[in-house]
């Protein structure tokens, strides 16, 4: 007698519905960072435009408040110093992800 041969089902994947009040999922190459782990060439956006590092940030204030120097990337002759908490988070866009390394 001829064996049948079975074909084996693939269980689909059972998706879990995102948990209330969870905030959306960051879009691809971007990142959460405490100030001090930026680096120069990240981009980070505000309401006034996009802003990317050129300067390595320092601490002031105890070690409470993060400064780094950006510039906007519009207009690269146009540079700030901004101010952070040290311990709020910046979302930033990635040099490295944006290039597809690591």
């Amino acid at each position: 007698m001829a064996k049948r041969q079975e074909k084996k089902r693939q269980k689909s994947k059972p998706v879990q519905p995102p948990l209330p009040g969870m905030p959306p999922p960051e879009p691809l190459g971007t990142t959460r960072v405490f100030p001090m782990q930026l680096q120069v060439g990240d981009k980070l956006s505000d309401e006034t435009g996009q802003w990317e590092v050129v300067g390595r940030p320092h601490t002031t204030g105890g070690g409470k408040k993060t400064e780094a120097r950006v510039q906007r990337a519009d207009k690269p002759g146009l540079t700030e110093t901004r101010t952070w908490g040290s311990y709020e988070k910046v979302m930033v866009l990635r040099r490295a992800a944006r290039e597809g390394k690591r």
